[in-house]
């Protein structure tokens, strides 16, 4: 599986980047993909290759690039519940001052270098995050309605929230399929229901689940929070995601 460490120029700098793709000297559907709070890490990497097995040139960009490469702040190789508290502290500043007109222009960056890529096929994007990564999806998507077809966030923080900007708020923007995996303690059954009244009134095709007997970070083996059946089920919701949507199989 080939795989290649990328800078991507942007407006406020260069993110450095990871991308894997097939080795089969053509073009493949483009897939943007969005990580965690912890950022570009050999999880997401071996996440990267197995989506890129399936078809797909997938691109991991650090968005925190404007406080150095990934990873940003020193990481275990595993994160446990012991050590997750001061690691996020230690990233939630980063986070805090990760401005949505931030996240725009780098979406910007980030889909240009991605469909500009050779090994690209011409045609629409998808876009997934994990954590705060499906925020970033979203208004991702949101922004680019005529390149982004599908996109698809799992274990989510924050995409109903009092902002004017809030994430779900942006529904009407989106012209993309779209899936949402949650744990059982990912968000309040309020706010899922505003989540899907959201949706339902923007006429997006989507649709939300929660994965039993999972917590926050389910997909990520990385860590404590890691449950194989959860990740299995993300795997059983995205790929046909993004087949229909990029492939039309």
């Amino acid at each position: 599986m080939p795989t290649r460490t990328l800078e991507i120029p942007t407006a406020d700098g260069r993110s450095d980047a990871f991308a894997a793709f097939p080795d089969r000297g053509e073009r493949h559907p483009g897939v943007l993909l969005y990580t965690d709070v912890f950022g570009v890490r050999p999880e997401l990497e071996r996440r990267a290759r197995e989506l890129a097995a399936h078809g797909y040139y997938v691109l991991v960009p650090n968005f925190h690039y404007r406080h150095g490469p990934a990873p940003v702040v020193e990481l275990p190789e595993h994160i446990g519940e012991d050590l997750r508290p001061a690691l996020v502290a230690r990233l939630m500043p980063l986070v805090q001052g990760h401005t949505t007109e931030h996240v725009l222009r780098d979406a910007d960056a980030y889909l240009r270098f991605l469909t500009t890529r050779p090994e690209v096929s011409a045609g629409p994007v998808a876009v997934i995050g994990y954590c705060l990564g499906a925020v970033l999806a979203v208004r991702t998507a949101a922004a680019h309605p005529d390149l982004v077809t599908a996109v698809a966030g799992f274990h989510p923080g924050f995409l109903v929230t009092e902002a004017p900007d809030s994430p779900h708020r942006l529904a009407s923007e989106l012209n993309a399929r779209f899936h949402i995996g949650l744990s059982e303690n990912d968000m309040s059954s309020e706010a899922v229901k505003e989540l899907d009244r959201a949706l339902d009134a923007a006429g997006v095709d989507h649709s939300i689940e929660i994965y039993p007997g999972t917590v926050h970070g389910f997909t990520m083996s990385d860590t404590d929070a890691f449950n194989p059946s959860g990740l299995q089920r993300h795997w059983d919701r995205l790929l046909p995601l993004l087949d229909h949507s990029l492939t039309g199989r």
